[in-house]
């Protein structure tokens, strides 16, 4: 049997980061994945350019059943730790737009910085082993070492951490082990469920799909949460940055809401009545949205075909659904299309310092496995990269 300093399931961006700091503090570490290849989630992240980090990054920006567990692992590394990396490794980045981060070249650079940080180790007297291509069969604790099974073979450390990620995205082999990790040493889950992916309408609402391909810049809303970027209408619903913020927040069965004419004043359409009565109310529209969408919502608001025949309430009333577009998801296109999950294993039982459990010393639970889930854009990355440092330093 061999032992190992620490042992760390999932070769994905938290795992890899925890790897890499723990061997570079002179530990022995094993990283196993089930997958053939490291960083495979990193690989197609941001368009094949991996949207490292976002320079926004506060806790507000995450999703958790205690929305403060976050603070201390992203307030002790963060976005501009990442950077330094980085630009230590000569990776041309650019920004975009709301502080998000990428690479000018590819996200292949991201895993390889990883794996050449997990090489360092040696110069520290520790060392990184990377065992790819076969599934764990089992984990079991004896009370002071955990013994991990794969491939027939037993390994054994007092320092288990558990990367494995959340099961999103399952074409890339995304499970939900953490979870049953989790359950197995007595930790409890907050309910998962996809985040960060396209809603699917129905009933009368499937008339949008007509829409498909269109896309205009929108506030879009669930509940009191608010995100400006842009929305796309799909074959199946909606779908855009907007979409995919709100979506960590719905659930099934409420409403969300689209302002369609965000830099248009309360009383726009009252002001085009005035200034040109014999203009159409899609001509109107039309002069704010593509004209596909500007047509759809004409003839939805069913107003009079020149807007002088419209009384100014009714006006007022197109300008207020305008403002607060109601859409009743039927559904979410799960967790194939999710970029993350919401939920996890809950925050609860673990240190918000080490990422470990607080009833079963020396193991620790990092990345998208935890229950906190940040917005589209970076933040999931900078979660992965500050609890798996975390934990690294922790073992």
């Amino acid at each position: 049997m061999q032992h190992y300093d620490a042992i760390i399931l999932g070769a994905g961006a938290a795992g890899l980061m925890a790897a890499a700091t723990a061997g570079q503090r002179g530990r022995r570490v094993l990283v196993v994945d089930h997958a053939d290849a490291p960083g495979k989630k990193i690989l197609i992240s941001g368009g094949g350019r991996c949207n490292f980090t976002n320079i926004g990054t506060a806790p507000d920006r995450f999703l958790s059943a205690n929305p403060h567990f976050a603070k201390s692992a992203l307030g002790r590394y963060t976005p501009a730790d990442f950077l330094e990396l980085v630009e230590a490794h000569g990776i041309a980045w650019h920004e975009k737009t709301l502080g998000q981060l990428f690479c000018d070249g590819s996200a292949r650079q991201i895993v390889a910085m990883l794996l050449d940080e997990c090489d360092k180790a040696v110069r520290s007297g520790g060392s990184v082993d990377i065992a790819l291509g076969q599934s764990i069969e089992s984990v079991t604790h004896d009370g002071t070492q955990f013994h991990v099974t794969r491939g027939g073979k037993t390994f054994a450390t007092p320092r288990l951490i558990v990367a494995t990620g959340g099961p999103s995205i399952p074409k890339m082999g995304a499970t939900g082990y953490a979870y049953d990790l989790a359950r197995q040493f007595g930790l409890k889950v907050v309910e998962p469920r996809p985040a960060l992916v396209p809603l699917t309408l129905g009933g009368e609402e499937t008339l949008f799909r007509s829409l498909s391909g269109v896309a205009s810049e929108v506030v879009a809303r669930a509940g009191k949460t608010r995100f400006r970027e842009a929305a796309l209408f799909t074959h199946r619903g909606l779908s855009g940055p907007a979409i995919l913020q709100v979506s960590s927040y719905w659930r099934h069965g409420e409403a969300i809401g689209i302002d369609f004419l965000p830099d248009c004043d309360g009383d726009w359409l009252l002001a085009a009545k005035r200034a040109a009565p014999r203009t159409s109310p899609r001509r109107a529209l039309a002069q704010h949205l593509p004209d596909r969408l500007a047509e759809t919502l004409a003839e939805r608001l069913a107003l009079p075909a020149e807007l002088g025949a419209a009384t100014d309430k009714a006006l007022a009333a197109a300008q207020g659904r305008l403002a607060d577009w109601p859409f009743h998801p039927n559904g979410s296109e799960g967790y194939a299309k999710a970029e993350v999950t919401v939920g996890g294993v809950s925050t609860a039982g673990l240190s918000s310092r080490t990422m470990e459990a607080k009833a079963v010393p020396g193991l620790h639970f990092v990345g998208e496995a935890v229950d906190v889930t940040g917005w589209l854009g970076g933040y999931n990355f900078q979660w992965a990269w500050a609890s798996g440092r975390a934990a690294g330093e922790a073992v």
